[in-house]
C-alpha cells in the first residue's frame, strides 16, 4: 500500500492520529486508544546519520529532569517551557541522560519537533571500566538487557526517537554486545549507540565525550564508517562555552562530524530563599550535609539557570546553532548570499530585517530550498549604505541582519528572531595615542607628585609608584581605599578550577612589585618596578595632558626563556565611589563577552547599571566582561570617567571586588558559596584590560582554553586614556 504522507522531522513535526480499538469476542468495542504517530526513515549511510535521506546536524543538549522547585518531579508546564527555550536557542536534539524520561516528554518532542537519543537507565561508572566493570559480569547480564528492553519496547512508537542509547559510563563488555544484538533484532529502524564502545565496538555512531578539537579532525578525516556525534561536549559549567565557535566550524567543515549534545541543558540547583542576605540562591551538593549527593556545584553545568533564565553563554549556543546564514558578497553594493542550513524547511516562513544606524528595511527571502543558497541584491540597502558612508566617513558602520518569523509557530511567536548576524562595513578608527609634553601645574612633596590641568588633578605616590588620587573639577574619582594598580588575576571560573589554573597561575594573583624608581619628566610621572616572582620589569607612565586627560602606559618586559605561566589578564583596576554606577560603552553587548565567546554579542553602544553587570551564576566567579570595547564610560549620570585605547580592549564594572568572587586556592566543598550570598560593596570596581584569558569549554576537569585565547607570559605594552566625562 502506498501511503501519501508528510514526513516527520524536528523541522516539520507532521503527526497523524492512529486509532486503536479493542473488541471482545462479540465485536463490541471495549477500549479505544488514539495514538499520535509520525513517518520518518533513519539510517547510517556513507559515514553519516540520515533522516529521510538527509544528513541532519545534531544541535543538541543533554537533559536531566530537574525542576528548581519540584526537584525530580517535572510539571507538564515546565516541560513545555523547556522545549520553548530549546526552540529559542535553536536546539533541535536532546539525549535523555541517563534514563527514560516522563512519558509526556516524548509526546511533546513528537508534537513540537525535537530529535531524541533515548537512553536506558544504565550506569555503573563507579565500578570502573576495566576488568571489574559490570559490563563483563555474567551475573549482571540480565540487568543490562532488561533495562534496555524496557526502554525500547515502551517507547518504540515515538517518531522523535531517532537513536537508542544503551546506557552511560558503564564500561564495555559482552553484556552491552548482547544488548546491541537484541535491539538491532527487535528494532531495525533505528541506530544504536553507546559511548564506551568507542570507535570499533558495537555502536552505530562514534559518540565520544569531550573530544578535543584535533581529535575530532583526525576522526573526521579517517575511514571509520561511523558518524561522529559527541554524546557530551562543550561542558557548560559556570561561566563557560568559550571556543564553542571552533567546534561548529569543524562540524560545518567535515560531513562525518554531525554535531553533539552539550552537557547539559539546565543547572541542577534547587531554589532557596533562606540565606542570610534574603536573596534567592540555588543550592547544590555542598549545601546538603557532610556526605552530599553531588560534588559541590559540579551538576550546575547548564546552558540555562535552574529557574530557566538564560545563562550568558546560552546566546553563543543560540548563535552557532542557528539555521540561516548570510555571506557578504559586496554589501556596499547591497549584495549578499543567504544560506538555508535547514534540511526540510524552506525560508518561506521568515523575512530578513536589516538595520544600519537608524535606517532599516525588510527583504523577502522566500523560496530558498533546504540546504539551498540564494544571492540577493537589495537597492534600498545599497543606497542607504552609500548615504551613511558619505555622511560618516570616519565612523564605524555596522549592518545588523535578523531573520524573523512572519507568522507564529508552535511555541514560537510572530516576529521571533531565529537567526542573526552583524557585518562591519567600515571599521572603527582607533585613535593614535601619542602623549606630548604640556604645561601643567605641578606640586611635589617628599611623598607624592601632584599634577593639575584641564580640571583634572592626579597624584602619584613616590613610595608606591601608583596613582593614588584622581579628581575632576574637584570631585574625587577614586575611592580613598585603593590606588589604581596593575591587574593580572581574575576570579577563577569553574573551568579554571577544574584545570587547577588558580594554582598553576597563582604567582600572578598578587606578585611582589618592588618600586625601583619614581620620577617626574615634564607632564609625566614614570614609575619602574621589579617583579622578581615573575621575572619581569614593569614600567608605569602616567601623563596628564593640557585638556585634563590621563594617558596610562603599562609596559612589561619579560625575561626571555623564563618558565612563567600565563596570566588571567593584563590591565589595570581602579575603584570609583559608589555613586558612579551608570555604565555606557561601545563594544560587544548587551550580555557579557570574552575573547573566545563573543560572536553572539554584537558591537553597539549599550547602557547599563553597575548593579546589573554581574550575572548571578550559581557559584560566584568572573563575570561582567565586555570584549572589543572602543570606549567605556562610568558615570553618576552626568559626570564621571571615560576610558579608551588605541586598539580594542576589554572592560567591566562591578559592585564587587575580585576577591569577593574568588573561592581561593581550592573550592570549599563542605560549604557552598552562592551568588545570592554576595553583598554589594559601596564602590564601583572598574577593570580596564588589554586582554583577558578565554573561558574554554572542552571540559571542566583539566582542559585549558585554546592556545590562541591564552594571555601568555611575554613582553606586553598597553596604553589607554582616562578622560573626564561631563554631560
Amino acid at each position: 500500500m502506498n501511503l501519501d504522507v508528510e514526513a516527520w522531522s524536528a523541522e516539520t513535526p507532521n503527526l497523524y492520529t492512529l486509532t486503536l480499538r479493542m473488541e471482545d469476542g462479540n465485536s463490541h468495542v471495549v477500549e479505544v486508544v488514539p495514538l499520535r504517530v509520525g513517518f520518518r526513515h533513519v539510517e547510517i549511510k556513507g559515514g553519516q546519520l540520515l533522516l529521510n535521506g538527509q544528513p541532519i546536524l545534531i544541535k543538541g543538549a543533554d537533559r536531566h529532569e530537574l525542576d528548581p522547585d519540584g526537584g525530580y518531579v517535572m510539571s507538564l508546564e515546565r516541560m513545555i517551557q523547556d522545549i520553548r527555550i530549546m526552540k529559542q536557542l535553536n536546539i533541535n536534539a536532546v539525549r535523555t541522560s541517563h534514563y527514560p524520561d516522563d512519558p509526556r516528554w516524548y509526546e511533546l518532542c513528537d508534537e513540537y519537533g525535537i530529535y531524541l537519543t533515548a537512553e536506558a537507565n544504565l550506569e555503573s561508572h563507579g565500578m570502573g571500566y576495566g576488568e571489574g566493570t559490570l559490563a563483563k559480569r555474567a551475573d549482571f547480564g540480565k540487568m543490562h538487557l532488561e533495562r534496555n528492553e524496557a526502554n525500547v519496547v515502551t517507547l518504540k512508537n515515538h517518531p522523535s526517537i531517532i537513536v537508542w542509547s544503551m546506557g552511560n559510563e558503564a564500561g564495555y563488555g559482552v553484556n552491552f554486545e548482547k544488548v546491541y544484538d537484541w535491539i538491532k533484532a527487535y528494532d531495525e529502524t533505528r541506530p544504536v549507540q553507546y559511548e564506551r564502545a568507542e570507535q570499533d565496538g558495537k555502536t552505530d555512531i562514534f559518540c565520544p565525550m569531550y573530544y578535543y578539537y584535533d581529535d575530532c579532525v583526525k576522526y573526521a578525516q579517517g575511514d571509520n564508517p561511523r558518524p561522529l556525534i559527541q554524546c557530551e561536549y562543550a561542558h557548560a559549567m559556570g561561566n563557560s562555552m568559550g571556543g564553542f565557535k571552533e567546534y561548529w566550524e569543524l562540524v560545518r567543515k567535515y560531513p562525518k562530524y554531525q554535531g553533539g549534545y552539550i552537557w547539559d541543558f539546565v543547572d541542577q540547583g534547587l531554589r532557596d530563599k533562606s540565606n542570610l542576605t534574603g536573596k534567592e540562591i540555588f543550592t547544590f551538593g555542598g549545601d546538603y550535609g557532610r556526605y552530599p549527593a553531588s560534588d559541590y556545584n559540579f551538576n550546575c553545568n547548564g546552558i540555562i539557570a535552574p529557574d530557566r533564565r538564560l545563562n550568558p553563554h546560552a546566546y553563543e549556543v543560540q548563535y552557532y546553532y542557528q539555521n540561516i546564514w548570510v555571506t557578504d558578497k559586496e554589501l556596499t553594493e547591497g549584495r549578499f548570499e543567504v544560506y538555508n542550513e535547514n534540511f526540510f524547511e524552506t525560508t518561506d516562513n521568515v523575512e530578513l530585517v536589516w538595520k544600519v544606524r537608524k535606517h532599516g528595511g525588510v527583504i523577502p527571502v522566500d523560496g530558498i530550498a533546504p540546504q539551498g543558497r540564494k544571492e540577493i541584491t537589495d537597492e534600498k540597502l545599497k543606497q542607504t549604505l552609500a548615504r551613511v558612508l558619505a555622511h560618516h566617513a570616519d565612523e564605524e558602520i555596522l549592518i545588523d541582519m535578523e531573520f524573523r518569523l512572519k507568522d507564529a509557530q508552535p511555541l514560537m511567536e510572530k516576529g521571533q528572531v531565529v537567526a542573526r548576524q552583524q557585518f562591519v562595513v567600515q571599521p572603527y578608527q582607533f585613535p593614535a595615542i601619542t602623549p606630548e609634553a604640556a604645561t601643567v601645574e605641578i606640586e611635589e612633596t617628599t611623598s607624592y607628585f601632584k599634577l593639575t590641568a584641564g580640571g583634572t588633578t592626579m597624584t602619584v605616590g613616590k613610595q608606591t609608584g601608583w596613582m593614588d588620587y584622581l579628581d575632576v573639577d574637584g570631585e574625587p574619582m577614586l575611592t580613598d581605599r585603593e590606588s589604581m594598580t596593575p591587574e593580572f588575576w581574575r576570579a577563577p571560573t569553574d573551568n579554571d578550577y577544574g584545570a587547577w589554573l588558580q594554582q598553576r597561575f597563582g604567582v600572578w594573583k598578587a606578585p611582589q612589585m618592588k618600586l625601583a624608581s619614581c620620577t617626574l619628566k615634564n607632564n609625566s610621572v614614570v614609575a619602574s618596578f621589579n617583579l622578581p616572582e615573575v621575572k619581569a620589569q614593569l614600567t608605569m607612565t602616567y601623563t596628564l595632558t593640557a585638556d585634563g586627560k590621563v594617558v596610562v602606559r603599562e609596559l612589561m618586559k619579560a625575561t626571555a626563556g623564563a618558565d612563567v605561566p600565563p596570566m588571567f589578564r593584563y590591565g589595570m583596576q581602579l575603584q570609583m565611589p559608589k555613586q558612579y554606577n551608570h555604565l555606557t560603552y561601545y563594544g560587544r553587548g548587551p550580555a557579557e563577552s570574552f575573547c573566545d565567546r563573543k560572536d553572539s554579542q554584537f558591537l553597539g553602544v549599550y547602557n547599563s547599571e553597575v548593579s546589573k553587570e554581574y550575572f548571578p551564576y550559581v557559584r560566584p566567579q568572573e563575570s561582567g566582561n565586555h570584549a572589543d570595547v572602543r570606549w567605556f564610560r562610568v558615570t553618576d549620570g552626568t559626570k564621571g570617567l571615560e576610558f579608551y585605547s588605541n586598539a580594542p580592549m576589554e572592560c567591566s564594572a562591578l559592585p564587587y571586588l575580585t576577591s569577593d568572587l574568588d573561592d581561593g586556592p581550592t573550592k570549599d566543598k563542605k560549604i557552598g558559596r552562592h551568588s545570592g550570598d554576595l553583598v554589594e560593596r559601596p564602590l564601583t570596581q572598574v577593570h580596564i584590560q588589554q586582554h583577558q584569558m578565554g573561558l574554554g569549554c572542552v571540559n571542566s576537569w583539566g582542559a585549558w582554553p585554546r592556545d590562541e585565547y591564552l594571555v601568555k607570559y611575554g613582553d606586553r605594552d598597553f596604553t589607554f586614556v582616562i578622560s573626564p566625562y561631563r554631560q
